[in-house]
């Protein structure tokens, strides 16, 4: 009887062991969450800084573009675009308007900015803009160029210089193409505002009488004038920048800018207004042209302006070689002239300019 009550106790002490044991692990088991869940926080927060990325200055904030009618402008709005999505703004798809209406539309602030303006021949809308915007930057100086060129084999063989040297006889024949005695010149059609001036010019300088004024279509006859060229015939013709006409003939390399003999408008602009300085392929420098030369530049709503001091930065540094709105003209004279097309030519500009097109950028962040 002894022998099993001790064998009892012995079993009741091994059971309590047992149930003692499972207690201490369970309450291990309820403790450990509670005791690891901090530091699992607290690990986790230092990383979740680490890789927060500073927002982009336009962030939630939407701009309205605008450009011109022309198309030698169109680059230009598809750049300047781009530039301001790289610093985060939702860039709305541009508005194609006249110039009275852009530029009433900018001071109202129902259009941003256009990278379209030409001073000072726009200086007729200044009283129309100045009230609510402002010219925020240079797209390309000296860029909007109109003048005479003639090949510059033709300019160092008969030294010519202005169109008045035309009045030589053996200068009116090398530039005679239908026999008449008188050179040809390839000028605008009826109904463009520079006809005008060159009928001015004509009549105001004499030359009627040893130059004949064509004016056909422009570009049909600047592709005939450009196949006798490559031909080897003397060439004569007025053109502008930009334009695509100077980058397949290029001003110092092909052709030369020539001048008038003497200050020639029937606009009211001065002899100093008409000469230019700079000119890449003029014939002598300064050159008295007988046209004014604008700025191309941005004109930007004045509050936008304030409210944005990033999308200020980057138009005050943006800028394009003229050369290369030339190249990018020619691009769509030949047919590359959708939308599509012109985005694909932003991207190759970027492409070759990456250094600079990165500066820009981070400027303007750091303005931002």
């Amino acid at each position: 009887m002894t022998l099993v009550t001790n064998k009892r106790i012995l079993l009741l002490l091994g059971l309590i062991g047992v149930l003692a044991i499972a207690l201490v692990a369970c309450s291990s088991d309820d403790e450990q969450p509670a005791t690891q869940a901090p530091a699992a926080t607290a690990t986790q927060a230092p990383a979740a800084t680490a890789t927060q990325v500073p927002a982009l200055p336009g962030e939630g904030i939407t701009i309205q573009p605008a450009r011109a009618t022309w198309s030698t402008g169109y680059f230009n709005e598809a750049i300047y675009s781009r530039a301001l999505e790289a610093l985060g703004y939702d860039v709305e798809d541009f508005l194609e308007l006249d110039n009275p209406i852009f530029y009433q539309q900018v001071a109202l602030g129902d259009v941003d900015y256009w990278a379209n303006a030409w001073f000072p021949s726009h200086s007729q809308y200044e009283d129309i803009f100045s009230n609510g915007a402002e010219i925020a930057g240079t797209v390309i100086p000296v860029g909007g160029l109109e003048g005479y060129l003639v090949d510059k084999a033709g300019a160092e063989e008969f030294g010519i210089t202005t169109l008045a040297d035309f009045e030589r006889p053996e200068v009116a024949a090398a530039y005679d193409t239908d026999g008449n005695g008188k050179a040809n010149f390839l000028g605008c059609p009826d109904g463009w505002v520079c006809a005008e001036i060159q009928a001015h010019h004509w009549e105001d300088l004499g030359l009627n009488d040893f130059i004949d004024r064509g004016q056909a279509d422009y570009n049909a006859a600047m592709a005939d004038l450009i196949a006798r060229y490559q031909n080897g015939e003397h060439v004569l013709f007025y053109t502008w920048t930009p334009n695509w006409t100077v980058d397949v003939l290029a001003p110092g390399e092909d052709v030369v800018w020539i001048g008038v003999p003497r200050a020639s408008s029937p606009l009211d602009i001065t002899e100093a207004d008409q000469t230019h300085s700079g000119i890449v392929g003029a014939i002598n420098d300064p050159l008295l042209t007988g046209w004014s030369a604008s700025d191309i530049q941005v004109v930007a709503n004045s509050e936008f302006l304030s409210e944005n001091p990033a999308a200020a930065k980057l138009f005050e540094l943006m800028g394009l070689a003229l050369a290369d709105v030339n190249k990018q003209n020619n691009l769509l004279n030949e047919g590359e002239d959708s939308q599509d097309d012109i985005e694909r030519h932003v991207d190759e500009w970027i492409a070759e300019n990456q250094s600079t097109w990165d500066s820009w950028i981070e400027q303007a962040k750091s303005a931002g």
